[in-house]
């Protein structure tokens, strides 16, 4: 069926039709309801390409990948792929090689440059971030994952990562953990700062002094999380809880813990943060693994049906979500050793 025999069938203009199937912000919302109930219900798909001449659009949402193999960023695009599955929208993902801030913006340029996204997701942002800024010369859409303090307008969606550590840690102190260990995310990096800002806090608020021998930054892998906590038992006064960053670096703990003869949740106390991953669940480690807990996919899901809404027309100034966090006990918190907690 072509737009003009659609258009005939339900009464509107084929100028109307394909605004509507488009997204345009002048088409009330009652009427892109009605063509898209129509459209479903008379199978009528229209033609991407004449969709996106007329349009101007490329039909694509941009991400730039900037680590391989990234199990947090693969279960982000899952939920983004949820979302503009129905859209008619695909999402381009461009790989980074190499660590180079310069590298990162000089790869925006092209996209905007080359016209192949309507919009990108900005990942992990810098308090003061130079993509934000860039984006925002080159007039290219963007919604940031995290959150930045860079002076310009722009949308974000973020969890609560300060209060997130902050209740892990606060729980551990409430059962008498004084020596607990940070297992954090790269240095510099806004959410990084936010879970050390938490963590400094809750001990502050009980008067304890705070330790950087017990913290710990880098990236969330089962390894990392393995040599630090292997690393932290070794000290004297040994910590008796750990707050990890990631499930993976939990699974370090775990390991660790086993191998100097510790029990988890007897000798050792963890919280972890949980961004609830199919494959890796924490009612199902032994022992269920105590966490705070927020889903990527849905983030990512989300911040696609945002970034849709800024293509249609909502000021990007007026999109800011923070997603409160939940801490969920299990058995891997309890009460810190007699001796410890002396």
């Amino acid at each position: 069926m072509k737009l003009k025999d659609f258009a005939r069938e339900i009464g509107l203009s084929p100028t109307t039709v394909s605004r509507a199937l488009s997204g345009y912000p002048e088409v009330s919302a009652s009427t892109r309801v009605r063509v898209m109930e129509e459209a479903a219900r008379l199978g009528y798909r229209p033609n991407i390409n004449a969709v996106r001449l007329a349009t101007g659009r490329a039909g694509a949402i941009g991400v730039v990948m900037t680590k391989a193999g990234d199990y947090q960023f693969s279960e982000f695009i899952s939920g983004m792929a949820d979302r503009l599955s129905s859209e008619d929208t695909d999402i381009l993902i461009t790989p980074m090689i190499g660590h180079d801030p310069g590298d990162e913006l000089q790869l925006y340029r092209r996209l905007a440059e080359s016209r192949r996204v309507d919009a990108v997701v900005i990942h992990s942002p810098l308090p003061n971030d130079p993509r934000i800024a860039l984006l925002d010369r080159l007039k290219l859409p963007f919604i940031v994952h995290g959150r930045s303090v860079t002076d310009v307008p722009h949308a974000w969606l973020d969890i609560d990562n300060e209060g997130a550590i902050r209740q892990s840690t606060e729980h551990l102190l409430d059962l008498g953990h004084k020596h607990i260990a940070l297992l954090n995310g790269r240095e510099g990096l806004t959410f990084t700062l936010d879970r050390l800002k938490g963590y400094r806090q809750a001990l502050t608020d009980r008067g304890i002094p705070f330790d950087p021998k017990l913290v710990s930054h880098g990236d969330f892998t089962d390894e990392i999380g393995f040599r630090f906590a292997r690393s932290a038992l070794k000290q004297r006064p040994q910590p008796t809880a750990f707050v990890a960053g990631s499930m993976m670096t939990a699974l370090g703990i775990y390991r660790a813990a086993r191998s100097m003869n510790l029990v988890i949740g007897r000798d050792v106390s963890v919280v972890a943060h949980d961004d609830v991953f199919p494959y890796l669940t924490a009612e199902n480690m032994v022992p269920p693994l105590s966490t705070t807990r927020s889903s990527i996919r849905a983030a990512g899901k989300r911040i696609a049906d945002l970034l849709l809404q800024i293509l249609a027309g909502q000021q990007a100034s007026d999109i800011q979500e923070l997603w409160p966090v939940e801490l969920i006990l299990r058995e891997t918190s309890r009460p810190a050793p007699e001796e410890a907690s002396v």
